[in-house]
């Protein structure tokens, strides 16, 4: 049903737009290979167009991930009522009846993957195919974590119990006798609480930051008529809809190339081309499309672009510094963790914030083609390890601060 849901919405709109085009290119059969594309290309799957000028064929692995919303949001909400029964609102194979939730998981998996076996055989041919060996490696990984995550939502997001320690004088009961008291406290339920909320909690407010970056540099440019905010790419109303609709599907994509330009490393549209706050080279003849006016000019950068940049990492080396101090100290008085384990708890939140980073990046990024377009978007590499580096120099004494400051003694 997950699967038939995400296939049929895409199937829809695309026969939509084709049916309202006055100009179609092919038939209904050519509308279902693209509908089938977008589905496979939600997953991860890369697709290789092979009418080229050249007559070599040319990879498309640019990913809308919100394009990727759609069925990763249907398989995590089909895991998690599947774990917690036939009592919740469309819950089945529950665990009284399915037996242990990793079945209900990989009974979900299969079927899922079954059709999309069946989608990615018929995607092979056509002027834009699937890859089929990479639609194999990506696509059992997506399926199979988006289900996970979904199971492990739906039991209520536990925590594995730390490992006991051994007994002797100053160890901790939960850790690892070898480790120094703050990483033994760091590493209890309550301390992996705090990173997790920490790390979360950053990587959430970077691409906020990142897309209220890309979102005002796009105003700034149309209202300074700098460049068109919706060119005219296509004369008929399907063609701006479908452009629309593109623009819209590559926005959490903006966000996290305005979240890589804000750390520093700064993101890449092909051609040897840098786009950063200190400096824009190399741009190539952009196409008109409304994201690119975001772009800012080819030359060096200027201080309002660095006071603006600035903004994405104190945004989120303060929010990851909020989240630990928050679990640390859960209420005026309570303390749940040390200042030792709170400055580990939030190096932790750095670690994981700079590993969520680097996987949105190449999610994020991708060829369309060959040669100047081999690749686009930021390098996972110095955008994880700018995350990790600003969010652990801003967070970790923003949650030594915050928790002093909530365990002041109360006023008289």
């Amino acid at each position: 049903m997950a699967a038939g849901l995400g296939l049929g919405g895409l199937t829809v709109l695309v026969l939509l737009l084709w049916i309202t085009s006055p100009y179609p290119d092919g038939g209904p059969g050519g509308a279902l290979h693209i509908a089938a594309d977008l589905w496979l290309m939600a997953h991860g799957a890369p697709l290789v167009r092979t009418e080229t000028l050249d007559g070599a064929p040319a990879p498309v692995g640019l990913v809308p991930l919100l394009l990727c919303a759609v069925p990763v949001w249907l398989l995590h909400r089909t895991a998690r009522g599947a774990v917690r029964g036939p009592a919740a609102p469309g819950g089945f194979l529950g665990e009284d009846e399915g037996g242990p939730p990793w079945r209900s998981v990989g009974w979900i998996s299969a079927g899922y993957l079954l059709v999309a076996a069946g989608v990615t055989a018929y995607a092979t041919t056509g002027p834009i195919q699937v890859d089929p060996v990479a639609a194999a490696l990506r696509l059992p990984a997506v399926v199979v974590g988006a289900a996970a995550a979904g199971a492990w939502t739906g039991l209520g997001r536990p925590l594995p119990a730390p490992p006991p320690a051994r007994r002797g004088r100053g160890r901790g009961r939960h850790a690892p006798a070898g480790a120094p008291g703050a990483v033994r406290a760091a590493l209890t339920r309550p301390g992996a609480s705090a990173a997790l909320r920490g790390a979360a909690a950053a990587t959430a407010a970077l691409c906020a930051a990142g897309a209220l970056l890309t979102a005002g540099t796009l105003l700034w440019h149309v209202a300074t008529a700098q460049r068109a905010a919706f060119p005219p790419l296509t004369p008929t109303w399907s063609g701006l809809v479908a452009t629309l609709l593109l623009a819209l599907a590559l926005t959490p994509n903006a966000a996290v190339w305005g979240a890589a330009y804000g750390l520093g490393p700064g993101f890449t549209l092909g051609g040897g081309s840098s786009v950063g706050p200190l400096a824009v080279t190399g741009l190539p003849p952009l196409p008109d499309f409304p994201l690119l006016a975001a772009v800012p000019a080819e030359g060096p950068g200027t201080p309002v672009a660095w006071a603006l940049a600035g903004t994405v990492p104190l945004a989120g080396g303060l929010v990851a510094a909020w989240g630990v101090a928050g679990t640390a100290v859960p209420g005026r008085g309570r303390c749940a963790l040390g200042a030792g384990a709170t400055a580990c708890a939030a190096a932790l939140a750095a670690c994981g914030c700079g590993a969520a980073m680097a996987l949105l990046a190449v999610c994020a990024g991708g060829p369309l083609g060959t040669g100047t377009l081999a690749h686009l978007g930021p390098d996972w590499r110095l955008t994880g390890a700018a995350a990790l580096g600003w969010t652990a120099a801003l967070g970790v004494p923003g949650a030594l601060v915050l928790r002093a400051w909530r365990l002041r003694p109360p006023r008289r």
